[in-house]
């Protein structure tokens, strides 16, 4: 554990906390989170306090104590729950008397100290930093140029306010996200965060705002983000819960919406609440402080292959296969969940039925397999790596991988592949995405049935339908692709399916540094086409998404 100390100020303060005299740093005055970084302070007048400018007058200043604590923010009423299940996040009232999520400029606030967000020279022109800076004054350049000069991906180091209504402000360096990298990236985020909670508790500070470190230009996917700061803070809490006595989580409007989305699932305020959303928190919440891990997972293969059981089976139980096919068309699953079709006829015909029934029906049987998505245990199919979530693209679109070679049909429950499929779609699919199908040395024995395919198309919601905006099939062959169009004959998918010989031409829409690509289709694309094809095609920059849509 760390000794460092901050030095004692021998002037007296004013009521609202802050110094007569702000501190001006002398060689080697700097903060961080290494043993013996903190060194001590010279001080010197200067001409306006913090929180005031060269006139004297009070600029806005938002005093955190007076903001709205989460125990006290609106909870929106929730059903009743039944059943109580433990959770991984219990509601703990002190914990939601410590923590606001408040949205403003976090210059403005006045807390003990506030974090920023900058790259390793600490000369990241993101609106945050580029605030912060401005509002302090050329002293805080001159402390950061001249003394802290680096800041490592994941470190936090400490500097004077200046001119801020905070005393000190925390400097640390958030990760570039690559998904080739994505667990590094969790861990550095989480040691951004963690080392700045680390540096007000070792210094006894009172407060402390924490901002948004994973910034759009760094390609951190922001609700990613907001899950590992909110679980950091809460794993630092009950481990430290007398150290800080408030944490401000200081969001700009882009990510208000999402951090109030995600903060119940880690600071539930009651019973109801916390049982409500215990779905929806993720499987991977890291140690006991937060720190993302990745967890050794095994394959597990079915006893029996689909088809070894026969369809009488299959259609007495969900638990035993709602697409097992036992080579009959209808002795399935999907056939049992779809209700009385003679009852469905009979009331189209007496005028009961209607397109939005229908519609609404469908919506129930989704609803019914999603849920069970979060439920039921798909880790031996997330083990296969067919469907994973890459980066995005040029347009900041999401973009799905799927590996054809990876899919081995005749030996997993295709029921539990459907689930996961489900479980890793649906929150993608309610804004534009991409798909891009690597059909890379498949056979037959990776090609579903025909039934199997048509039928999990009907179950998912119109929202994949509508939202795909790019199906790319690479390394196609030609009965993959007539395969395809007589499978969905839906003009609205058919128009955005589009066949890609060589990875490198997916480049022009998807940077490489945004896909993750199985290294076995990177090696048969250079005997396709050789080592230098990498090079021989350049990533045009495209000015709209006609041009991108031309590929």
């Amino acid at each position: 554990m760390a000794t460092n100390q901050l030095p004692v100020d021998p002037t007296p303060e004013h009521e609202d906390g802050h110094d007569d005299q702000s501190f001006s740093t002398s060689p080697g005055a700097s903060f961080s989170t290494s043993p013996g970084a903190l060194q001590s302070f010279s001080t010197s007048p200067v001409v306006a306090s913090p929180g005031m400018d060269p006139l004297g007058a009070r600029l806005n200043i938002v005093e955190e104590k007076e903001l709205c604590r989460w125990a006290n923010a609106y909870i929106p009423s929730y059903p009743d729950p039944g059943e109580e299940r433990e959770s991984r996040f219990p509601v703990n009232e002190d914990f939601n008397r410590k923590v606001v999520l408040w949205e403003g400029d976090i210059t403005t606030l006045n807390c003990t100290a506030i974090v920023n967000t900058t790259n390793e020279t600490l000369t990241d022109r993101n609106l945050i930093s580029e605030r912060i800076f401005q509002a302090a004054g050329p002293d805080l350049r001159a402390e950061c140029s001249n003394h802290l000069k680096t800041c490592r991906t994941g470190e936090a180091k400490m500097t004077k306010g200046y001119n801020l209504p905070a005393r000190y402000i925390i400097h640390t360096v958030g990760p570039r996200y690559n998904v080739k990298y994505r667990t590094a990236a969790e861990s550095a985020l989480f040691n951004c965060y963690r080392n700045s909670l680390q540096i007000a508790r070792e210094n006894n500070l009172q407060s402390i705002g924490l901002c948004v470190v994973n910034q759009p230009k760094r390609g951190y996917p922001p609700d990613e983000g907001a899950h590992i700061a909110l679980r950091t803070v809460r794993r630092f809490l009950e481990k430290y819960d007398s150290s800080l006595e408030t944490i401000v989580f200081a969001v700009t409007d882009n990510d208000e919406d999402i951090y109030r989305r995600v903060m119940p699932l880690y600071f539930p305020r009651t019973k109801a609440e916390e049982q409500a959303v215990l779905d929806e928190i993720p499987a991977d919440v890291g140690n006991e402080e937060g720190e993302p891990f990745i967890q050794e997972r095994q394959i597990r293969i079915m006893d029996k292959p689909i088809g070894a059981e026969d369809s009488t089976e299959a259609d007495e139980s969900f638990e035993e296969g709602l697409l097992g096919l036992g080579g009959k068309v209808g002795a399935h699953g999907f056939a049992t969940m779809e209700g009385d079709h003679d009852k469905a006829r009979m009331q189209q015909l007496q005028g009961k039925n209607s397109e939005e029934q229908i519609l609404l029906e469908q919506q129930r049987r989704y609803q019914r397999w999603l849920k069970r998505s979060k439920t039921d245990d798909l880790s031996d199919i997330a083990a296969l790596r067919v469907l994973y979530q890459s980066g995005t693209d040029i347009f900041g679109r999401p973009v799905v991988v799927i590996v054809g070679r990876n899919f081995p049909v005749n030996v997993i429950d295709l029921d539990k592949a459907l689930l996961y499929f489900i479980q890793v779609m649906d929150p993608i699919v309610s804004k534009d995405y991409v798909v891009v199908y690597f059909h890379t040395q498949s056979t037959d024995d990776n090609q579903p049935e025909l039934s199997f395919l048509r039928s999990a198309y009907n179950l998912l919601d119109n929202k994949y339908k509508k939202n795909l905006k790019a199906f790319y099939i690479v390394h196609p062959t030609f009965w993959i692709v007539t395969w395809f169009f007589t499978t969905f004959t839906a003009s609205s998918i058919k128009d955005k399916v589009r066949s890609v010989q060589s990875v490198q031409e997916l480049y022009h829409t998807i940077p490489p540094e945004q896909l993750d690509i199985p290294p076995f289709v990177l090696d048969h694309d250079i005997q396709l086409h050789g080592p230098m094809h990498r090079q021989s095609i350049s990533n045009p920059d495209f000015s709209s998404s006609e041009d991108a849509g031309n590929l």
